[in-house]
C-alpha cells in the first residue's frame, strides 16, 4: 500500500481521472481466487455483499488479502450503518465500506464516523495493520495512509433517501453516493422499471451533487449492459456489473443452450 499521506485510494484516483470503476458483486464465492477472477475479467473492485449473503469474517479477510496483493480493491457492503463489524473489517484489509439504505445526512455522518479517523470521524486506532505487512508505523503516518485508502459509499435506495440526496452528498467524508436502482424502484412502486425517468434523474442528481465535494456518483442493481454504459456516459463513475451468481448462471445457460442446439443440427 502506498504510504504517502497524499496518496489516493486507487478507485478514487481512477475516478478522478474521469474513468469508471467496475465492481464484481460476490454473493456465492468464498475463495480468495475471487480477486483473481475480478482482475482477469476487467474489474477494479470486489463488492462483497454481506447484506444479502452469509460471509464469515475469516473468508472476507482471506479475500481481502489476495485482493490487496494483486491490485483489486476489496469493498464490503455491510448490513446497515450500524453494523458493528465495520471497524474490524477496515482494520483487516478491507479498503471500502458500502452502507445500504442511507436516508438522511445524519445517517451518512454515522457511516463516516465508523470509517474515518478523528477529526472527521470516530474510528479507533489499532496497533499493527495488515495493510503494511504489520510493520510498525508512526500513528500519524499510518492513520493518514489508511484514511486516504478508505472509500465511504452511501447507497440511496428509497424515496426518503432520494429527497435528501444533496444533503447526503454534502457530508464530509462521503466519497460515493450510490443509487441502488433495484430497491429504489421497489420503494417507489415501480419494481423492475429500470428505464423509468426517475432512475436517470436520480443518477443526474447524484452526479451534480457529489462533484462540488470531490465525490462521485454510483449505480447498482441494474444488470443491463446498454443501460450500464449509458449511465457511465452520463457521468456515473462507480458501478457494479453483475453478481458471481448472475455471471455463472448466464454463462452456464448459454453453454448448455449451445450444446443442445448443436445436438439438433
Amino acid at each position: 500500500m502506498e504510504e504517502s499521506q497524499n496518496a489516493l485510494h486507487p478507485l478514487k484516483a481512477k475516478m478522478q481521472s474521469g474513468q469508471a470503476v467496475l465492481g464484481l458483486s460476490l454473493r456465492m464465492i468464498r475463495s480468495p481466487d475471487a480477486a483473481r477472477l475480478a482482475r482477469t475479467t476487467g474489474h477494479d473492485f470486489l463488492f462483497i455483499d454481506v447484506q444479502h449473503a452469509i460471509f464469515n469474517p475469516e473468508s472476507i479477510f482471506a479475500i481481502a488479502q489476495t485482493a490487496l496483493a494483486i491490485g483489486i480493491a476489496p469493498l464490503v457492503r455491510v448490513r446497515s450503518i450500524d453494523d458493528p463489524d465495520v471497524p474490524v473489517l477496515l482494520d483487516n484489509g478491507v479498503t471500502g465500506i458500502v452502507f445500504p439504505d442511507v436516508n438522511t445526512p445524519d445517517q451518512a455522518k454515522r457511516a463516516v464516523d465508523r470509517c474515518r479517523f478523528p477529526p472527521i470521524g470516530r474510528r479507533s486506532v489499532a496497533g499493527g495493520y495488515v495493510h503494511f505487512d504489520y510493520r510498525a508505523k508512526p500513528v500519524a503516518k499510518a492513520t493518514a495512509t489508511l484514511e486516504a485508502h478508505t472509500l465511504v459509499v452511501c447507497m440511496v435506495e428509497t424515496a426518503e433517501g432520494l429527497a435528501n440526496l444533496e444533503a447526503i452528498a454534502a457530508v464530509p467524508g462521503v466519497d460515493v453516493v450510490h443509487i441502488g436502482a433495484n430497491d429504489l424502484l421497489v420503494s417507489l412502486g415501480k419494481a423492475g422499471q429500470f428505464d423509468d425517468p426517475i432512475v436517470v434523474e436520480a443518477m443526474d442528481r447524484a452526479i451534480a451533487a457529489t462533484a462540488p465535494h470531490g465525490g462521485f456518483a454510483g449505480c447498482g442493481g441494474n444488470r443491463d449492459v446498454p443501460r450500464q454504459a449509458a449511465s457511465i456516459k452520463r457521468g456515473v463513475r462507480f458501478l457494479t456489473t453483475q453478481t458471481d451468481i448472475g455471471f455463472l448462471t448466464a454463462a452456464a445457460s448459454q453453454w448448455t443452450a449451445g450444446l443442445q442446439a448443436a445436438l439438433k443440427a
